[in-house]
């Protein structure tokens, strides 16, 4: 597992250490985010992504350029997607085609348009809190998926554009996982071949299993 689970009913996973108390728990610098997208997307795996302090590990994550024709930010800036122009670690959240939302975090040196989709989490806290919301039990379908998982941690258009280093959110350094694959991302009708989707070799809780 990327990340130590508690040892409580909400924990899962076969790891027996206790998760460190919130409170010790320190946000990656913004540094982290002021890289290109692919790196960033690479490295958010393993890391730990609370909000409100409802969440879990990343296990899968997307990465989007402002050169690149999949992007909203490809057309340039709009009212929607206004976060993505702004500083690199702060939360850019959408709707998607009108019915849910999708959480992804700004990134790159210069405030260009780029930034990473969060696609999956493997929930490790607050697990009963996420069954309520998504009125599902199984924890592989809890966060398996942009707007399972912005459900499940109660992400809305409220936070777009907030600080990430902040409350409600917490993202914090994890266990590098062994492997990190990654292959063309999901559902796009341009840029669909580029290898932008990272994920957790293996894990049960990413959208969708990585082909070989």
């Amino acid at each position: 597992m990327p990340w130590p689970a508690q040892p409580e009913a909400d924990a899962i996973g076969s790891a027996s250490a206790p998760l460190c108390p919130r409170s010790n728990l320190l946000s990656l610098p913004r540094s982290f985010f002021q890289r290109p997208a692919p790196a960033v997307a690479h490295d958010l795996i393993g890391t730990l992504l609370l909000v409100s302090g409802v969440g879990g590990i990343v296990v899968e994550a997307e990465a989007y350029d402002h050169h690149d024709p999949a992007s909203h930010s490809y057309r340039g800036p709009t009212a929607r997607n206004a976060a993505m122009f702004g500083p690199a670690g702060h939360a850019y959240v959408y709707r998607s085609h009108g019915l849910h939302w999708c959480f992804d975090i700004v990134c790159g040196e210069k405030p260009l348009g780029s930034a990473v989709l969060v696609r999956a989490l493997e929930p490790v806290r607050g697990l009963d809190l996420m069954r309520q919301r998504r009125g599902v039990a199984d924890p592989r379908l809890l966060c398996a998926g942009p707007g399972r998982l912005t459900q499940a941690l109660g992400i809305t258009g409220a936070l777009d554009g907030k600080p990430l280093d902040q409350p409600p959110f917490l993202i914090s350094a994890g266990q590098a996982p062994p492997d990190v694959v990654s292959g063309p991302r999901i559902g796009l009708t341009r840029g669909g071949d580029t290898p932008w989707r990272f994920g957790w070799a293996g894990s049960a809780f990413l959208s969708r299993p990585f082909r070989p």
